[in-house]
C-alpha cells in the first residue's frame, strides 16, 4: 500500500508552514517547550487497572527538566499506519508549535500481517508513514525524531538476546539518514541492556507477574531503564542541550511511577 498526496496532506494538516524566522525563534524560546511521543503500548501512558504495566513514556518526565513538557500521545496496538488513520497524528500537529519535539517510535504492530489495518512492510509502507511524521513536525516548525523500537525479552538456547523487529529498525535507520532526521538507537541499546541482563535478571524489567509471562511490556524498573537510555540518546544526538537532561546517573525510585484512574474508555 502506497500512501497517497492526498493521504500526506491530509495528515500533514491544513495549516501553512510557520517558517521559523527570527521572531518565531523568539516565541519559541519564551515559551515552554513540548516533547511529544507517537508510539505504542511500549510507552504508552498505563492506568490503574494495568498496574504494573509501565510504559517508558510514563518515566521520560524524570530524565528531563522541568521547562520541558512530555506529552505522552503513545496509545496501546498503535502502529505507525493507524496512529494516522485514526487521527491521532492529526491530533497531535494541531497542538505542536515551533520549537517543539515530535518523538516517534513504531514496529511492534506494524509487523502484525494479519491485521490490515496496522500492517505495513519495513521498506515501502512503513517509511511511508513515518514521513508523515517527519514532513508534519516540519511544517509546524517543531523537529521531527525517529526511535527505532525497543526490543522485546527473547533469548536463544544459548541465553543470548535476540532481535525480534526484523527489518524494521534498519528500514528506519535508513529513513533517518536520507531524511537528516536523528535516530535514537533504542532497538541497539535495549538488545545490548538485555543481554548485559541476562535470561533471568530481564524478568525484573517486563510485566512479569503472578499471573502473567509478558515479555513485551514493562514493569516500573523497565521503563525506567528504558526511558534512561531515550533521555542519553536524546542529549548524544543533540535533540536536547546538557541543562535539559536531569538524573541520567540517579537511582530513580520505582515509587514515582503512578498509575491514574482512567477517565473514559480505555484504549485499546
Amino acid at each position: 500500500m502506497a500512501l497517497t498526496r492526498r493521504q500526506v496532506g491530509m495528515a500533514v494538516g491544513a495549516a501553512v508552514p510557520l517558517a521559523l524566522s527570527g521572531v518565531g525563534n523568539a516565541q519559541a524560546a519564551s515559551r515552554r517547550r513540548t516533547l511529544y511521543i507517537a508510539g505504542d503500548s511500549t510507552a504508552a501512558q498505563k492506568y490503574a487497572d494495568a498496574a504494573p504495566e509501565t510504559g517508558w513514556g510514563m518515566a521520560l518526565p524524570f530524565f528531563v527538566r522541568k521547562g520541558l513538557a512530555v506529552a505522552n500521545h503513545a496509545v496501546n496496538g498503535r502502529s505507525s499506519k493507524s496512529f494516522v488513520d485514526e487521527g491521532r497524528l492529526g491530533a497531535i500537529l494541531e497542538l505542536i508549535r515551533p520549537g517543539d519535539f515530535l518523538l516517534v517510535q513504531f514496529a511492534h504492530n506494524d509487523e502484525k500481517s494479519e491485521d490490515p489495518t496496522r500492517y505495513t512492510e519495513p521498506w515501502t509502507t512503513y517509511q511511508d508513514c513515518l514521513r508523515l511524521y517527519i514532513e508534519g513536525a516540519r511544517a509546524h516548525g517543531a523537529r521531527p525524531v525517529l526511535a527505532t523500537p525497543v526490543e522485546r525479552r527473547r533469548f536463544n538456547a544459548d541465553g543470548n538476546a535476540v532481535p525480534t523487529h526484523g527489518e524494521y529498525p534498519a528500514a528506519m535507520r535508513a529513513l533517518a539518514g536520507r531524511e537528516r532526521v536523528p535516530l535514537l538507537d533504542i532497538e541497539a541499546l535495549s538488545l545490548a541492556l538485555w543481554q548485559e541482563l541476562g535470561v533471568e535478571e530481564t524478568k525484573v524489567y517486563f510485566n512479569w507477574t503472578a499471573t502473567e509471562q509478558d515479555n513485551t511490556h514493562f514493569n516500573p524498573p523497565g521503563a525506567i531503564a528504558v526511558a534512561r537510555l531515550v533521555a542519553r540518546e536524546l542529549l548524544r544526538t543533540r535533540v536536547l542541550a546538557p541543562r535539559d537532561v536531569v538524573r541520567l546517573h540517579d537511582e530513580i525510585p520505582t515509587s514515582w511511577i503512578t498509575w491514574p484512574e482512567a477517565t473514559g474508555s480505555p484504549a485499546a
